[in-house]
């Protein structure tokens, strides 16, 4: 048997076929466009997600012989879609997690005194990475809004939009690691918060069901969906996904995913760990046996600083060649690169903080502003994990890692120096989609239980810290220091 992994990222989809022993069997894969408005706005056609899971998921299945017993979905999380109830059509782009229009409405609603009660019950805080404020952003400005007060319309993110669009509109739900992204859920009663939905201006009866993360989600409609019609079993945000494919299913253990941005997670079990130094308290899954919680720190840009590079600055032809031109020099030569391209998140949260880099001189080379970048990578993920060590009480004693800079072995040693902690990096690097897929196999009999799954986890490289130099590290704080509009 083989679960098909629907993994709905920022940039494109990625379809995977995992079988019963882990592996990957197949593979599909397609981007989708990236819309920039304004300065600041980053939106998404619905439509163009959809078509792009299509194309994914027909590449994918085409090189399979039998189909698989269920889809997994993760998603790329806070993004904010509108969808008409019957037609499904969206009546505007999607507006993204990385989108900061917000910003403003935040300040509004901390300078009101509403973000310690907003932090109470989400373990978020007012930041315009968080969906709620992007649909308080589409009540105030958008005539679509009309559409959601009326019943015509549906509000949901990345998940719950291809939930309906799998089942031709026969459901609206999500699961409670997106719902608890939303600010609108309380992480604590597990179930959409009214207050939250008045302060925010979302009428509740426009959101989706909250399910399980593993379990019954509804069925493919083979008209919709390349006539098949499978069990929807498993959904988890992109992180929390990741978290499970990491096979990190006991309290304290932990992984870092390098994607567009990098999410350190934490698994703290039964128990909502609050954190007031920067850092979220999220639900991580509900698998059955009630809700498992996560402390993350969300870092945003990571991965997007290396697509900088390649398209906005064009000094690298591919994210690939960043370790070769990084390793052409011993060091960054004293360049430091702040890459707070859309504000800096975990554990700053200045959404008007800009990008810089330091240290410039005439012998400053190509090779210096890629080294610079991968040092800059490490120290943010140090940053966070600082944070979880002093502030939280968190002991970590090796880090797994996974997304697409996890393939890159000097950064892997730089973050483990940087740590002074073991990174341990597995054969399949995309554990985003093994987790969905994972939730979905274990709610249809694919697996059995957590522990068959742990035994499908395999060691690629190990990567032990060297001694730690300081000097680079404070110098990328002071320059985090200088990009801050709050300092």
């Amino acid at each position: 048997m083989s679960v098909l992994a629907i993994d709905a990222g920022t940039t494109g989809v990625t379809a995977l076929v995992v079988s019963e022993d882990g592996r990957i069997g197949a593979r599909g894969y397609q981007e989708f466009t990236q819309h920039f408005p304004q300065p600041g706005w980053v939106e998404h056609e619905p439509e163009e997600i959809w078509q792009a899971t299509l194309a994914a998921c027909r590449a994918a299945l085409a090189a399979v012989d039998q189909a698989p017993a269920a889809i997994g979905i993760t998603n790329q999380r806070e993004t904010a879609v509108l969808w008409d109830r019957e037609t499904l059509a969206a009546p505007r782009r999607a507006i993204v997690w990385q989108d900061r229009r917000t910003a403003a409405l935040c300040e509004q609603l901390r300078n009101a005194g509403h973000e310690p009660r907003v932090a109470e019950l989400t373990g978020l805080r007012l930041d315009p990475y968080f969906t709620g404020t992007k649909l308080t952003w589409l009540a105030g400005n958008d005539p679509a809004w009309a559409g959601v007060t009326s019943g015509d319309l549906v509000v949901g993110t990345v998940d719950s939009y291809l939930v309906a669009r799998l089942s031709a509109g026969r459901e609206h739900l999500t699961d409670p690691s997106n719902a608890s992204r939303t600010l609108l859920y309380d992480i604590a009663a597990g179930r959409w918060s009214e207050e939250l939905c008045d302060l925010l201006r979302v009428p509740m009866a426009a959101l989706p069901e909250v399910r399980r993360s593993s379990g019954d989600l509804g069925r493919s409609d083979p008209a919709a969906f390349l006539g098949l019609d499978l069990p929807i079993a498993g959904i988890a945000g992109d992180q929390q996904a990741a978290l499970f494919g990491q096979a990190c299913f006991d309290s304290g253990e932990s992984k870092c995913t390098y994607g567009t941005g990098s999410f350190v997670l934490v698994n703290t079990g039964a128990t909502p760990v609050r954190s007031d130094a920067g850092l979220l308290t999220t639900v991580a899954w509900d698998v059955g046996d009630g809700l498992v919680y996560a402390l993350e720190g969300a870092i945003f840009v990571t991965g997007a600083a290396v697509q900088w590079l390649r398209d906005g600055l064009g000094i690298i032809s591919s994210a690939a060649e960043t370790e070769a031109v990084a390793r052409s020099v011993p060091d960054s030569g004293g360049v430091v690169f702040v890459p707070a391209l859309t504000g800096l998140g975990a554990p700053h949260w200045d959404p008007d903080a800009r990008g810089a880099i330091t240290g410039i001189t005439r012998g400053t080379t190509r090779a210096h502003l890629v080294r610079a970048t991968l040092e800059a990578i490490a120290f943010e993920v140090r940053d966070v994990v600082d944070v979880m060590i002093r502030d939280a009480g968190i002991r970590l004693p090796e880090l797994s890692v996974d997304g697409g800079a996890a393939a890159n072995d000097l950064l892997c040693e730089m973050q483990a120096t940087e740590l002074q902690v073991p990174v341990r990096r597995p054969k399949v690097a995309e554990t985003t989609a093994l987790g969905a897929a994972f939730l979905a196999g274990l709610a249809t009999g694919v697996w059995s239980s957590r522990d068959e799954l742990r035994s499908t986890w395999r060691l690629d490289k190990r990567f032990e810290p060297e001694p730690r130099d300081d000097a680079d590290y404070e110098r990328w704080q002071d320059a985090v220091r200088r990009t801050r509009t709050h300092r």
